[in-house]
């Protein structure tokens, strides 16, 4: 009988340790796979998600077609930006953003040591200086009229540059990285690890960063910006909860487990040198708000991008936020 009774409790006390089972589902669209993204893996790979009773299933969908995916319908949620929740937003597709996991945009301009020596302009310059830079030059994007394009024509703009007079080649960030090793370009806009592996490789030299206040009003801008369908919050209230709390714990994981952190970003990208990671680290952290909440002054400047970028004229200025975001669920 003792016997019995003493692996009845083992039983019950392995049981409660077990995770408990998730009830719910969700599929999350990725645009890219990019090391910003760091709270989201945490999310799902730390258990965040299933602690909440929410299993998370994440597909790449390339580019635009992640926001297209919930749009449609095919996918709950996506990984998108202000700029395009925004820019929909004056097309008259209104959607709803949960949570924002990066407030200040961890993208970076650089530019070819050689002409920033030959101009005597360094980084810390005047933004005016360091953006005319790219006067006549070949600059890469990872793809024309997506947000940090549109960052680049915001640049080009603060050193008095026609955008258009900025020559672009779109490029995936590989390409980008080895075009600019053979001087094919004369620098890049892109996101963590590329300018920083064109630093430590090439010596390239930053001009612009949203995590350096280029340009000041830049940030809080919306650079990991969770996407649903107004009415799936409606009908799934818990499933929303369950993902905005989820992403609480995942952007509080970088903050307080910074060596976690680490590890699990160099799971994901174990190619990466050491020191470029440490760096991608810090600027991703700097990034990432706690709660990651989105707020309405997130989307007056991801508009303010929009329009100064030229990709949404002034009079498409939305004449309400409403119901584009809800402060409710990343908490």
């Amino acid at each position: 009988m003792n016997l019995r009774w003493l692996m009845a409790f083992l039983a019950a006390a392995l049981s409660a340790a077990r995770p408990a089972a998730a009830e719910d589902h969700a599929l999350l669209a990725l645009p890219a796979d990019v090391m910003q993204f760091l709270g989201i893996y945490a999310a799902a790979e730390e258990g965040f998600w299933q602690r909440e009773g929410l299993s998370v299933k994440t597909q790449f969908i390339a580019g635009v077609g992640s926001f297209n995916a919930v749009v449609a319908g095919s996918s709950e949620f996506s990984v998108s930006s202000a700029v395009a929740l925004t820019r929909a937003a004056a097309h008259g597709q209104r959607m709803l953003a949960i949570a924002n996991m990066i407030d200040k945009p961890v993208w970076s301009i650089v530019i070819d040591k050689d002409i920033a020596a030959k101009a005597g302009i360094g980084a810390g310059a005047p933004l005016a200086e360091r953006a005319r830079l790219m006067a006549g030059r070949r600059m890469g994007i990872d793809a024309v009229n997506s947000v940090v394009h549109g960052y680049l024509r915001v640049i080009a703009r603060a050193g008095g540059l026609d955008p258009d007079g900025v020559t672009v080649a779109p490029l995936q960030p590989p390409e980008t990285l080895a075009a600019f090793g053979r001087h094919a370009l004369d620098g890049f806009v892109g996101g963590p690890p590329w300018p920083q592996l064109a630093e430590v490789q090439y010596g390239a030299v930053p001009i612009a960063s949203p995590l350096t206040g280029d340009p000041p009003w830049i940030a809080p801008n919306g650079s990991g910006v969770i996407v649903t369908r107004p009415q799936f919050c409606a009908e799934h209230r818990a499933v929303c909860v369950e993902m905005g709390r989820g992403l609480a714990a995942g952007a509080r994981f970088i903050h307080d487990e910074p060596q976690a952190a680490l590890a699990l970003l160099k799971k994901h990208f174990p190619n990466t040198p050491d020191p470029v990671l440490a760096a991608v680290l810090a600027a991703i952290t700097a990034g990432t708000p706690v709660p990651p909440v989105m707020t309405r002054q997130v989307l007056e400047n991801s508009e303010r991008l929009n329009i100064e970028a030229g990709f949404l004229a002034p009079a498409d200025r939305l004449a309400s936020y409403d119901g584009l975001t809800s402060d409710e669920f990343a908490r």
